[in-house]
């Protein structure tokens, strides 16, 4: 290692330790590195941001997360929970049950996470609690596990990175997390019944088929919408951008003239929440970007590449690897730097290897969200924890089980890759970019 890489990995290190955030700890250590190898800071961070800013296609990420906060401020949420509950309510772990449907539901409008735990994962959690029905460890940790269904289904915000970094098909990526989202959905959904059963946790009242029909056409707006975006994007009507703000607008109609629960002064909220998680993913982006300048620079990615290839790796073997990986790094790093960072490191080997790109990104996907689930340093655990205000100790003990039924998913999308490209592969969108 050179000694401008050593400023660059330790002026990183510090400041991160001193508790910056990532994105401004990148910056700094990117514009270190570039001091002391004497390049031009002004030429290297102008070529930086021309390439990073303008990408039409990132401007779909602020209109995604424009959508999720104005169906979580306009009583969507609610309405996905009633349709839950009579399509799920009465099997083993009722509300449990109820929590996962609902998370996969929503998750096709919100692509994050975190935006899955603070929506409809808190109000079940908090259902769950309510006198004493669940323990609230089991509650939180039934909310966390859910919430990794956010970026596997359309309007997912990693995958359209991923796609940008990569030079991979939008349509394709969204597509692909269909089949992982509902395996995993099913994981989940198998893994509460059984825990249910072995702690006999309750069941809620069956819904009378007569009912069902309301409880759909209640919530069939906003379950529309991924269908709305898939159908765009797949037809070629619009790009993914365009389809973004297609999905912006139709997500204001239904909160303006169909449920009529959010107001001009309401909708101001909701604007400066987009802005200011914008604003965070944006500084990341830029941090990685510059940070990324510094270690091409250094020739990290081919030296990276030659030991990896030196190994004589099969496809399964590299993706393995990049399993392994993924789950260390998503303890502590989130998800945006580890895909603006790290994946660029390893798609030429993936691409060298002959593994499907589309392929790649889902398992790269699978394995960051199993990451913010580990012990002890989830972000999804801490999110949950201070968001229920149960302590981290109790979800720490509940979330195992979860684990080990997302990791069954992981393994299979690994080993079948059928799984993440059957569905691109019948639209036809694999190997287009």
């Amino acid at each position: 290692m050179t000694g401008q890489l050593w400023v660059l990995l330790g002026v990183f290190t510090i400041i991160a330790a001193l508790g910056a955030p990532l994105g401004l700890s990148m910056l700094a250590a990117g514009f270190a590195y570039m001091a002391v190898s004497g390049q031009d800071i002004g030429l290297v961070t102008d070529q930086t941001m021309n390439g990073l800013y303008n990408s039409y296609l990132l401007i779909a990420i602020p209109l995604f997360i424009f959508v999720a906060n104005v169906m979580s401020a306009s009583g969507v949420i609610e309405r996905l929970l009633a349709c839950g509950s009579a399509l799920v309510g009465h099997l083993p772990g009722g509300l449990a049950q109820v929590n996962v449907v609902s998370n996969l539901i929503f998750s096709g409008m919100s692509g994050s996470a975190v935006a899955d735990a603070s929506g409809p994962g808190l109000i079940v959690a908090r259902m769950m609690m309510r006198n004493g029905r669940y323990p609230r460890g089991f509650a939180a940790a039934t909310s966390v596990a859910s919430a990794t269904l956010g970026p596997l289904m359309p309007t997912s915000i990693p995958m359209i990175f991923y796609a940008l970094i990569a030079n991979a098909s939008v349509g394709a990526m969204l597509l692909g997390g269909l089949v992982p989202a509902g395996l995993m959905a099913l994981a989940l959904m198998v893994a509460v019944a059984l825990i249910a059963r072995r702690r006999g946790f309750p069941r809620e009242a069956r819904t009378a088929a007569r009912e069902l029909p309301a409880i759909l056409l209640r919530a069939l707006p906003p379950l529309c919408l991924p269908a709305l975006l898939l159908g765009l994007i797949y037809s070629g009507v619009t790009t993914p951008t365009e389809a973004a703000a297609i999905a912006a607008a139709y997500a204001l109609g239904l909160a303006f003239f169909l449920y009529r629960t959010l107001s001009l002064r309401g909708l101001l909220p909701v604007i400066f929440a987009t802005v200011r998680t914008t604003t965070m993913i944006a500084t990341i982006m830029a941090g990685a970007f510059v940070f990324n300048y510094a270690v091409a620079n250094e020739n990290v990615p081919q030296l990276i590449q030659g030991v990896l290839l030196s190994w004589h790796l099969s496809p399964t073997g590299f993706l393995m690897c990049v399993n392994a990986l993924m789950l260390v790094l998503a303890i502590f790093l989130d998800e945006v730097t580890i895909l603006l960072v790290i994946v660029p490191l390893l798609i030429p080997i993936a691409q060298a290897l002959g593994i499907d790109l589309v392929h790649f990104g889902i398992v790269v996907v699978l394995n960051m969200m199993v990451g913010l689930t580990l012990p002890p340093h989830g972000l999804l655990l801490f999110v949950m924890s201070g968001l229920t205000g149960t302590p981290v100790g109790e979800v720490f003990r509940e979330i195992p089980p979860f684990i080990l039924a997302m990791l069954v998913v992981v393994l299979a999308v690994t080993f079948l890759p059928e799984l993440a490209l059957f569905l691109p592969g019948r639209a036809g969108l694999l190997g287009t970019g």
